[in-house]
C-alpha cells in the first residue's frame, strides 16, 4: 500500500482549509545544503502513482515533480552548509522546512511533516507522521520535489569540483566520495561538523 489522503481528509473535514505536506532531503550527506519542500495538493487533482521518493526512479521522480509544479502549491527551500555546521543538522533540517512552508505564501492551516519531531519554530499547527512519506500523499509529493531539486543542485556543484562523483552521490559517503576526499581534500561545499570530514581537517 502506497500513501492516500485519508491524513489530508480528516484534517479538512476538521476545518482545515490548506494542508501542506512538509519533507527534508539530505540529512545525511557530507556535501550540500539540506533541502526541503512544503507541497499543498488539492483533493480533485492529485497526480497519480505519489510514493515515496526513495522507491522511485530519477526518471520517474522528475516526471512527477513536474506533475506535482503544475497541480500544486510548491515550495522548495534549504539550509546552507555553513548553517549546518552552525545549528547541526537536525536544526537546519528544521529550518529549511519552516522556510519551504513560509515560501508557500498563503495561510497553512495545518501542515504534516515527515518524521518523529516537528520543527520548534514552525509557526503552523502540525503533526509529526513517522514514515509520513509513505502514509501521506502530500508528504511524498514533497519529498519527490525536495530530492529532485537537492539532485540537481549536487549535478551542478559536481561540475565546479570534479571528482567526488556528486553528480552520482548527491554527496552521500559513498566509496568514491570518501576517496576523493582522501585524494582532493575537502571543498567549501562539505559540512565540517560531520565526523569524516572535520577528521580530514
Amino acid at each position: 500500500m502506497g500513501p492516500d489522503f485519508s491524513e489530508e481528509l480528516r484534517l479538512l473535514s476538521a476545518g482545515c482549509l490548506v494542508v501542506a505536506g512538509v519533507d527534508e532531503v539530505g540529512r545525511g550527506p557530507l556535501a550540500g545544503p539540506v533541502t526541503a519542500a512544503a507541497v499543498v495538493l488539492q483533493p480533485d487533482n492529485i497526480p497519480q502513482g505519489l510514493a515515496d521518493s526513495k522507491k522511485l526512479s530519477a526518471k520517474r521522480r522528475a516526471y512527477l515533480a513536474v506533475e506535482i509544479q503544475k497541480a500544486a502549491l510548491v515550495s522548495v527551500a534549504h539550509a546552507s552548509v555553513e548553517e549546518i555546521d552552525r545549528l547541526n543538522i537536525l536544526r537546519a533540517s528544521h529550518l529549511a522546512m519552516c522556510r519551504a512552508v513560509a515560501g508557500l505564501g498563503v495561510d497553512v492551516h495545518h501542515a504534516l511533516i515527515d518524521g518523529n519531531m516537528v520543527p520548534s519554530d514552525l509557526a503552523v499547527p502540525s503533526t509529526a507522521l513517522i514514515k509520513g512519506d509513505g502514509r501521506s500523499v502530500s508528504i511524498a509529493a514533497a519529498s519527490i520535489v525536495a530530492k529532485v531539486v537537492r539532485d540537481r543542485i549536487m549535478v551542478d556543484l559536481a561540475q565546479q569540483h570534479p571528482g567526488y562523483g556528486w553528480e552520482k552521490n548527491a554527496g552521500y559517503p559513498t566509496k568514491v566520495h570518501r576517496e576523493a576526499l582522501e585524494n582532493l581534500g575537502v571543498t567549501p561545499h562539505h559540512r565540517r561538523s560531520f565526523k569524516t570530514v572535520h577528521n580530514m581537517l
